[in-house]
């Protein structure tokens, strides 16, 4: 049955991107929040040194772990913010915006600003679309049925019970990035600009970090507080990410889509309190994230409303669950991803991808 939306001229919703960013606009929501940033800069810099007082002060001692625990918290933090620094959230200054994402995602996180940023653009430019989206390309885990058609033996077994692999995979998460952002900066064939400078960044960071443990602990309470604290930093990164796409259509690489569907249909958001709203950097307003990368973090639980009654009132699915059911979903999904997914539009959200 055709329904009033698979009628409707792809231009209808060019339009309706624009009424929307116009009344976006109007309430002041893309306009830069800056005593709201330096409190979060302040903060996160204030329990980073914190924590190192507390390092020193406790010594040789199994207690140090629960400080490598709240590192680990206090790291995610500064990505968030590398993260809402290269999507230019923060100042008006581009230059301004670059510099502070090399500085929190390098100096602080250990991460490239350069690589995450090429990553990150390819991501929000196609989010979830086959061949573009970098988030669901082949990896460790198999995000999409013709990856797993592909794997046979151990790593088909794998690929069938990856779900639940998924999360205690994350621990590993924070080594990985660490090693592709090494990886990245020394790639000499990379046209990134500050390439050696980011690099210089991350490498020293990581050898200084490596170094004060092993000056103040023994060789295994150091190990085991670089392990917890690149685990919970690895953990609390992917289990904010992930929420965001896995379990929602999966684009075919030859599909056109206007920029308000591709970006609202192939999200979701997360239930917000100022918890989940802290713990995951805002990212639990992924829909509007999309929409308006450049929107500071605070503004986007503002902006759902209105953007929550756009795709109610023109029939586009707005997709918002609970934390939990989040996971759940995602947990189930990489579970049965050759099964369910077989059908890359086998969801709710099928019928109106297909117009």
């Amino acid at each position: 049955m055709t329904t009033q939306q698979d009628v409707r001229p792809p231009d209808r919703y060019v339009s309706l991107f624009g009424d929307l960013m116009r009344d976006v606009r109007e309430q002041g929501l893309l306009e830069r929040r800056h005593l709201y940033y330096w409190t979060q800069i302040g903060l996160a810099v204030g329990a980073f040194a914190a924590i190192w007082v507390g390092f020193v002060l406790v010594g040789n001692s199994w207690w140090q772990l629960a400080l490598a625990a709240a590192l680990g918290l206090v790291v995610t933090q500064f990505g968030f913010l590398g993260h809402d620094a290269a999507h230019r959230q923060i100042f008006a200054s581009a230059t301004w915006n670059a510099w502070a994402a090399r500085i929190f995602a390098g100096a602080f996180a250990g991460l490239s600003f350069a690589w995450w940023r090429a990553k990150h653009n390819l991501h929000h430019k196609a989010p979830n679309q086959e061949g573009i989206d970098p988030d669901i390309a082949a990896g460790v885990v198999a995000f999409t049925p013709a990856i797993v058609a592909e794997r046979t033996g151990f790593a088909g077994w794998f690929a069938r019970h990856q779900g639940w692999l998924f999360f205690p995979l994350l621990t590993l998460e924070g080594l990985n990035l660490h090693a592709a952002s090494v990886q990245a900066a020394r790639d000499k064939t990379s046209t990134q600009p500050w390439r050696r400078t980011e690099l210089a960044i991350v490498v020293t960071r990581l050898t200084a970090y490596v170094a004060v443990l092993l000056a103040f602990l023994p060789l295994g309470k150091a190990l085991a507080f670089f392990a917890v604290q690149m685990a919970v930093f690895g953990v609390c990164l992917g289990a904010s990410f992930a929420p965001a796409h896995k379990g929602m259509p999966i684009v075919p690489p030859e599909m056109k889509l206007d920029f308000l569907r591709r970006q609202v249909m192939v999200s979701r958001n997360v239930r917000g309190n100022p918890v989940v709203d802290w713990a995951m950097g805002g990212l639990n307003y992924q829909i509007e994230h999309h929409l308006f990368p450049s929107m500071p973090r605070c503004n986007l639980k503002k902006a759902r409303p209105t953007v929550r009654a756009y795709c109610e009132r023109e029939g586009i699915d707005y997709m918002e669950v609970g934390l939990f059911h989040s996971y759940a979903i995602v947990v189930g999904y990489l579970n049965n991803v050759g099964l369910r997914a077989r059908d890359p539009f086998d969801c709710p959200l099928a019928a109106q991808l297909r117009g």
